[in-house]
Order: structure tokens, then C-alpha cells, then sequence
């Protein structure tokens, strides 16, 4: 059974030269991550292009996202580079300190004593340090420590419950986007937007560099959940990113979270990758923990259209391993879904004649018992709405476009082929389809196959067939 869910890796130390990509990529890599956070623009151009260069050799089709760093509201530094605090200590956050010590730290995000006042919860590294702010004076937030703990250098500030005002496109994220342009990303990826504008702002400065890619918004900001339904309409796919979004909602508010971002995504037929710590204690071990398992299998469960890693394959000790530990949960999880279409799916109009296409091709096959949907596409929207649609029926895109195809491989159950018929006459496209099918090893001669085509041959968004064949019935004895 071919792998529905797709597999996000990050690249990083552990997983960027050529042996180590070609390996992550063998293992069942589907989208490679550069994380903007670190590393040179040269350097993530060459990554890209190592990455495309192994995948032609292997004959496959990886996506690239870009993940932009956004605004970073971080601590400064310390003179001893860390201090341990303890509940009911006194401490200051103060925009001009130079160098922390025990009683005070610097500010990386200076415009912070402007968006708390007494009473406000801040949260450091990731919710370990809780402290309660007093009073605000000048550039000074004088905070009582709740929960303690070691604090070092530049660990990371949320405000409980949402409320800072920093902008989700920083300077060096405009100037990272059209790096992300240069190398051609096939996605790019918003920190912290707030709003459907947010979105909106990274698909303009996209355009105005020249770029192609698809906007994923990460879902990390309490005004993003009370803004869910427009973010998800004006980008092309959610992140559902539980690291600082768990942090400023709390912990338990983001499996609830998770399920309703999946489903909205879905029902607007958006894509959503489900991220942060899925494999977290593979960064130092072999094998992933039961409940890790579990996480990844309920992320599959829910519909997510890819599972990611983050340190696991960029900073950890088994990067290949954790690859392979999340196609086989993936793999599994896959064979407890439903085939089933939702009331709601069975009872929607349609806007576009391809889109109808492609509920009608879904639901033939989930009925028929076909082996595979063969999808002739341009832009690849038929086969995105294909994707939306509860079916183990492979839809296999079948596209001369190098862009669709690499935008392909973030679709659930979808699988990107080049193919460069020789002919635009349409019987004879579609026996150089079922043929290509045929040579990969997807069916065989007796097998029931569903293919969607559009005419006039080759028009973007422009399905408007679908034909029902027996492989090897057209064959001459």
C-alpha cells in the first residue's frame, strides 16, 4: 500500500550532505523544510538544489518549503550566559540592559513594554518560566517570578493568552522571501500571522520577487485561532505549529486545536501539515515513545495531509531513523481510515466543472472497486480536490509541469508523475496514461482505472472528463 500521508523533514547538520539527503529521501521524504532561522542564503539555495538533484537522479518529484523566522521576541544575553530563578524572585525585562545578570536581561523585541501592563503573564522558554508583570516603567517590565527554572540566552517570550503586537513579516523575512523566490520554493511558510491581511501581504511580496510558491500560514498565535476561518481562506495551507501555540493557549486547548484546523482545512480545500515534537525524543534515540506513536497516528487519523520533523532530522543523532519510524506510523494509521464520504461532502454544490469532476471521479472509485484515479492536470486543482475526498484509491497526477509536480507532493494521497505524452489527441493520451500506470507497477492488465482529462488539451483548470477503462481492453490481440 502506497504511503498517503506525506513526510515534512527539516534540513539541518544532521541531514544536509548529499549522502545523508540522498538516504532521507530513499527513506520516504516527501517535502524538505528549510528553516529560515538559520543558516545563509547561499546555503539554502545550494540545499535546494541538492535536494532536486537527488530526486531527479531517484526519479521522484520533493518539495521545498521555505519556513520564514518571523518576529523572534526573545530574552537578550547573559553575563555567564544563564541564571536559575526561583518562584517569587523579582525580575526585570529591560529593553536597554546590555548584558543580564540575576536580577535583569535584556530585549531583542524592544517594543515589548508597550504591549503588557500589570497583570500580564509572560512565559519563557517555551512555558518552563512563568513570571507575573507588576509594573511597567519606562523600558523596564518588573516581573514576579511564578514558576521557576534555568533561564539562559535569547529563550524565547509568549504573553499568555495572545496580545503582542509584533508584525508576522520581519525586515529579514521580506529579504528571505526573495531568497525563497531566487531558489524557486514551492511553499513558503508565514510565522505568527494574526490575520487573513498577514497572508495576504506574503503573497504580494511572493509575486513582487518573482516566486511561484503556495502561502502555508503557521497557526502559533491566539489571534490566529479568533481569525482561523479567513487565515485558512487566504493562504493555500495551515501549519498546525503547537510549539508557541500550545505555549500562549495552553497546552491542553491544542489536541481540540488540531482536530478543528484539520477539518476546516479539509472542508476548504486547503492543505494543513501538523508539526512540532512529534518525534521529539528521536533526537537522541532510536525509536520513538508510545505516545509519539500515538500522536503521529492521530494526526493521520484526523486527515492531516503531512506529519513533520523538525530537530529530529536537522539536529538529531537518527535523522533516518525518524524518518522511517514516521512512514511506518503513517503506513499503519492509514489502514484503520474510513472509506467514507461526509454527509456534508455528499450534499455540496459546485462552483467549477472540475472540481464536480473530481468528487464524481473519488466517489466512482470508492464504489466501483478502482485501482487508481489517473488524473491528467495542468495546475493540479483537480487532484487537490481529489485529496480533500476519504478514499485508499492512489491518485496518481499525471503532469509535464515540474512546478505541479513538486507542489504535488504535499497533497495527501497523491502521487506526482511526469508525463510527456506525445500526442494531444485525447484517446490516444489516455493509452499513453494507462500505459505509464502499467510500466510503474500501479495496475495490471484486468484492473478498473478512472481517468480525468480536460479539453481543449493541456487548458489549466479545465477538467472536464472522465472515462472509465479495464487496462489492457484497448490492446490489440
Amino acid at each position: 500500500m502506497l504511503r498517503r500521508t506525506k513526510i515534512v523533514a527539516t534540513l539541518g547538520p544532521s541531514c544536509s550532505d548529499p549522502k545523508m539527503l540522498d538516504a532521507a529521501i530513499a527513506a520516504g521524504v516527501d517535502v524538505v523544510r528549510l528553516n529560515f532561522s538559520h543558516g545563509t542564503a547561499e546555503e539554502h539555495i545550494e540545499r535546494a538544489e541538492l535536494v532536486r538533484s537527488i530526486a531527479r537522479t531517484r526519479g521522484r518529484a520533493v518539495g521545498v518549503l521555505a519556513d520564514m523566522q518571523g518576529p523572534k521576541i526573545r530574552v537578550g544575553k547573559f553575563a555567564e550566559g544563564k541564571i536559575t530563578l526561583k518562584a517569587g524572585d523579582l525580575f526585570i525585562l529591560d529593553a536597554e540592559c546590555a548584558l543580564g545578570d540575576q536580577t535583569r536581561v535584556g530585549l531583542d523585541y524592544k517594543e515589548l513594554v508597550q504591549d503588557v501592563a500589570r497583570g500580564a503573564t509572560l512565559l519563557l522558554d517555551d512555558g518552563r518560566i512563568e513570571m507575573w508583570v507588576e509594573t511597567v516603567e519606562g523600558s523596564q517590565i518588573k516581573c514576579k517570578v511564578v514558576q521557576g527554572g534555568v533561564l539562559s540566552n535569547n529563550k524565547g517570550i509568549n504573553r499568555k493568552g495572545g496580545g503582542l503586537s509584533a508584525a508576522a513579516l520581519t525586515a529579514k523575512d521580506r529579504e528571505d522571501i526573495i531568497t525563497a523566490a531566487q531558489l524557486k520554493a514551492d511553499y513558503i511558510a508565514i510565522s505568527f500571522p494574526k490575520d487573513a491581511a498577514d497572508v495576504h501581504l506574503a503573497r504580494q511580496l511572493v509575486t513582487e520577487a518573482g516566486g511561484k510558491a503556495w502561502i502555508v500560514a503557521k497557526i502559533e498565535r491566539t489571534e490566529a485561532i479568533a481569525n482561523l476561518e479567513e487565515i485558512i481562506d487566504a493562504a493555500d495551507a495551515i501549519m498546525v505549529a503547537r510549539g508557541d501555540l500550545g505555549v500562549e493557549v495552553g497546552d491542553a486547548a491544542v489536541p481540540g486545536l488540531q482536530k478543528r484546523m484539520i477539518r476546516m482545512a479539509r472542508e476548504r480545500n486547503k492543505l494543513v501539515i501538523t508539526a512540532t515534537q512529534m518525534m521529539e525524543s528521536m533526537i537522541s534515540s532510536p525509536i520513538p515513545t508510545r505516545a509519539e506513536v500515538s500522536d503521529v497516528a492521530n494526526a493521520v487519523l484526523d486527515g492531516t495531509d503531512a506529519v513533520m520533523l523538525s530537530a529530529e532530522t536537522a539536529a538529531g543523532q537518527f535523522p533516518i531513523e525518524a524518518i522511517t519510524a514516521m512512514h511506518r506510523v503513517c503506513s499503519e494509521a492509514e489502514k484503520e481510515l474510513d472509506n467514507a464520504f461526509s454527509q456534508g461532502m455528499l450534499e455540496r454544490g459546485f462552483l467549477r466543472a472540475d472540481e464536480a469532476i473530481a468528487m464524481s471521479a473519488a466517489f466512482t472509485a470508492l464504489r466501483l472497486n478502482v485501482k487508481a484515479i489517473a488524473a491528467m492536470t495542468q495546475s493540479g486543482a483537480t487532484a487537490l480536490w481529489m485529496s480533500r475526498l476519504s478514499t485508499h484509491v492512489p491518485i496518481f497526477a499525471l503532469t509535464p509541469e515540474v512546478e505541479t509536480r513538486r507542489k504535488l507532493t504535499l497533497f495527501r494521497g497523491v502521487y506526482p508523475i511526469n508525463f510527456r505524452p506525445s500526442s494531444h489527441d485525447r484517446d490516444q493520451l489516455l493509452i499513453e496514461a494507462e500505459d505509464e500506470l502499467r510500466r510503474r507497477g500501479a495496475v495490471r492488465n484486468g484492473d478498473l482505472i478512472l481517468l480525468t482529462i480536460g479539453e481543449p488539451i493541456g487548458k489549466p483548470g479545465g477538467t472536464n472528463t472522465m472515462k472509465i477503462v479495464r487496462v489492457g481492453e484497448n490492446r490489440k490481440a
